[in-house]
């Protein structure tokens, strides 16, 4: 083969420029829109992590009587020993250390009753919601930077 027709089967040196330049450029459409979906799905197992503690609630209050005060007592116990109220292994090891799919959980109980909030761990990056949730079961969101409360809006 001629090298004159080897040449003419390449790609150009600016070609090459153009198709790495579209390339980007579709790079700096999409990447917006996979954060957002990102956070979104942050958002959502932020959610559903709520969901999780209020039926482990439910659950301990059947068998112990009363609420769960800490995370803690929900989570697993030491060395896979036998669950107890102090760990009753109704949650995830890493819940009950309060932190789970970009999120950061507090929770606070009574015997009467808890409340549990849901935090993004980086605003704006894993989530731009905050949760909220107590006995009742009913989650609420807060959009901003600050905890969600008893007073914001349930999520519909």
């Amino acid at each position: 083969m001629s090298r004159r027709r080897l040449l003419s089967r390449a790609f150009s040196l600016i070609e090459l420029l153009i198709v790495i330049a579209i390339i980007l450029i579709i790079a700096a459409i999409a990447m917006p829109k996979l954060t957002k979906a990102r956070m979104f799905a942050y958002e959502m197992a932020g959610i559903r992590t709520l969901h999780t503690i209020n039926t482990a609630q439910a659950q301990y209050f059947s068998t112990y009587g009363r609420y769960a005060t800490t995370l803690t007592e929900l989570g697993p116990p030491a060395g896979g020993a036998a669950s107890t109220a102090s760990a009753a292994d109704l949650i995830s090891g890493d819940l009950a250390l309060g932190s789970k799919s970009g999120y950061l959980f507090t929770m606070v109980g009574t015997p009467q009753g808890y409340t549990a909030n849901a935090n993004p761990q980086v605003y704006n990056t894993t989530g731009s919601r905050s949760f909220f949730t107590d006995q009742t079961d009913v989650i609420r969101e807060h959009i901003g930077n600050e905890p969600a409360s008893a007073t914001d809006p349930e999520i519909k």
